[in-house]
Order: structure tokens, then C-alpha cells, then sequence
């Protein structure tokens, strides 16, 4: 498994990293078959592990934490905090008041004394960066917490995270965690050459679009049948009534037949696709079985062509998201219209 340099941290780290959001009630229920998938990953050369405190709400983060006893020193260790952990409003987002806590908690469910990488899942607009990035740099000169970043955050909030650090002398987002995939592609357009401007990591998460570049979906009906009922498929983008989802639908039709003419499947065209931007320092794999972690380590070396990225740029053009929903983040004035009226 080859190792890039996480955002100028000098943390090494390997092109793949383990995401362990399938780890738990969200996914695989199962702690022990679990562990084995985090141990697999690990003997294979993955040496970076990510979570967050909302993934079945704090059950990943105790996965992970006994998955990693007698071999937390080997690891780089991500986690995040920003989602809703209670019925509380105050247990949840950026604010001082809850990231103090947070973390504590993060720290007891992972069995560490130290997370390699804090992020922040999400903006959040009710409290300030500065706010934010003042109880992070608390936090690295504790020694709880050795470098700091982002997650699905638009270009313009990472440049004013970078500034605001610069004029108030906090620690810096080392990293920016977006979504990115061929189906999903606008971070081409600001995010990641803003990462790349301030010398961020990009750890990208999604590489498979939710399942759509899987290779399991050829029509309409396979997602009627896996979706389980309209709702699920609204939830995770999947209606295939949506004219959005429709040209999904026909891309992956096309991608299918280019990965087949490169002897690829599709999974492995998706996330070499990833890798090959500069931009990306690592790319996220979620993995709910072991079968599915050894087919995503099978790819692992794959290097696609400059004819076969070029290919994929006529499929879905550079910048594009085929749904817009895919974002995964709607800024406040679109969200709420009484930011748009008096």
C-alpha cells in the first residue's frame, strides 16, 4: 500500500484510508466480524482509520477502539464531532461548550489518549470559526489532539477558516474531507484546488457514490430492490424517478462498459478515478464485509490511463455533480428562505 504525506504534517499515511462508518448498528451489527475487517485493513498496509462520534452514535468509535488495543501506536487516527449525539441542542456542532466534551467522549470510546486527526464534520453556522478553531488549538496544546481538519466544507469557509487562524494565531484545518466521486465531481471546481492552495490533505469519502458505482445497479428495478421502500431511496439519492438520478443511472451504464473494455470492474475504475488527482492525498473506503474490503484491496494499484480519465471527462464533465443533492451540503440562504426575505 503506498503512503502519502497528510497536509504538510509530516504524517504518513496510505492511500487508502478505512472508513468505519459501516462498523456498528448504521451497518454490520456484528463487533467481532468487525474487528477481523479493521485487522484485515491493517495487515494489508492501511494504516489510517477514520470515524466520528455519530456513527450509530458513538458504537464505530468503540469498534475501532478495540480493534486498535496492542496497535494503536501503527495507526493515524481520524474521528470527527459536529453531528447530533442527544435530544440536546447543546450536544451537538462547532461550539467550545460541546467540542470540550465531545472530545473527552470521543477519546473514552476509542480506549486513546490522543487523536492523530480532529475534524469537523460540518459548518455550522451558529457559531463562529474563530470560536472553533480557538477550543482546537486548545486542544492540540493539550496533547489530545495533533492535527486538525475539516469535513465537506465549502471552498469559501475553508479560506476563511485559513484566515482567520493566520490573523488570531490558532492552529489550522490541515485537511478538507469532501465528497468525490465520477458521479460527484464539483469539489473539482473549488474545494480541492483551495485545498491545494493552502497545502491541505484531502481525504475523500464516497469514491463509490453511495453504492451507485458499486456495480450492483444496471437498471431501475436493482435499485427498487435494494433500496428498501421510496423513503430509503429519497434518503440516500436514490430515487430512480428523479431525472437527476437518471442520467446516474445511464452514466454508470457507460462507466460499466469503459471499465469493462479496460479489464477493470467498475468499483476499481471509480476509485482509481479518485486517486489520480493531485489533490488527493487519500481516499476513504467503507467496507461493511470482508468480502467487500478484500475486492477494494484488489484495486488497490490499479493506474488508470490518460485515454480512460479522458473518457470519464466526456461521460460526466470535470466539475460536474449528476444530482446536486450529492453535495451533501446546502448553504443556510438556500436552505432557510427566511435568510432570503425581510
Amino acid at each position: 500500500m503506498k503512503r502519502r504525506i497528510l497536509g504538510g504534517t509530516g504524517i504518513s499515511v496510505s492511500e487508502y484510508a478505512l472508513g468505519a462508518m459501516m462498523f456498528g448498528a448504521m451497518a454490520n451489527r456484528d463487533h467481532d466480524d468487525s474487528v477481523r475487517i479493521i485487522h484485515r485493513a491493517l495487515d494489508a498496509g492501511i494504516n489510517f482509520v477514520d470515524t466520528a462520534d455519530i456513527y450509530s452514535a458513538g458504537e464505530s468509535e468503540e469498534i475501532v477502539g478495540k480493534a486498535l488495543k496492542g496497535r494503536r501506536e501503527d495507526v493515524v487516527l481520524a474521528t470527527k464531532a459536529h453531528g447530533s449525539m442527544g435530544d440536546d441542542d447543546n450536544h451537538s456542532g462547532n461550539s467550545r461548550r460541546w467540542i470540550t466534551r465531545e472530545i473527552e467522549n470521543s477519546l473514552r470510546r476509542l480506549g486513546t489518549d490522543y487523536i492523530d486527526l480532529y475534524q469537523i464534520h460540518r459548518p455550522d453556522p451558529t457559531t463562529d470559526v474563530d470560536e472553533t478553531l480557538s477550543v482546537l488549538s486548545d486542544l492540540v496544546r493539550a496533547g489530545k489532539v495533533l492535527a486538525v481538519g475539516s469535513s465537506t466544507f465549502p471552498a469559501e469557509q475553508i479560506v476563511e477558516a485559513q484566515w482567520v487562524s493566520e490573523r488570531r494565531g490558532h492552529v489550522r484545518f490541515r485537511t478538507e474531507q469532501p465528497p468525490y466521486s465520477i458521479l460527484a465531481r464539483s469539489v473539482e471546481a473549488a474545494v480541492l484546488p483551495t485545498a491545494q492552495k493552502y497545502g491541505m490533505g484531502v481525504l475523500s469519502w464516497g469514491p463509490l457514490s453511495a453504492g451507485w458505482l458499486s456495480g450492483r445497479y444496471t437498471k431501475a428495478s436493482d435499485i427498487d430492490l435494494a433500496g428498501g421502500g421510496r423513503a430509503a431511496l429519497e434518503q440516500f439519492k436514490f430515487d430512480p424517478s428523479l431525472p437527476e438520478n437518471a442520467r446516474k443511472l445511464e452514466a454508470v451504464g457507460e462507466l460499466s462498459k469503459l471499465a469493462s473494455d479496460a479489464g477493470l470492474s467498475l468499483p476499481h475504475l471509480a476509485i482509481a478515478f479518485v486517486r489520480a488527482h493531485p489533490a488527493i492525498t487519500s481516499v476513504i473506503i467503507g467496507p461493511r464485509t470482508m468480502e467487500q474490503l478484500e475486492d477494494l484491496l484488489a484495486g488497490s494499484e490499479v493506474e488508470l490511463s490518460a485515454d480512460v480519465l479522458d473518457r470519464i471527462d466526456e461521460i460526466v464533465p470535470p466539475g460536474t455533480d449528476l444530482n446536486r443533492a450529492d453535495s451533501y451540503y446546502v448553504p443556510p440562504a438556500l436552505a432557510d428562505k427566511a435568510l432570503r426575505r425581510r
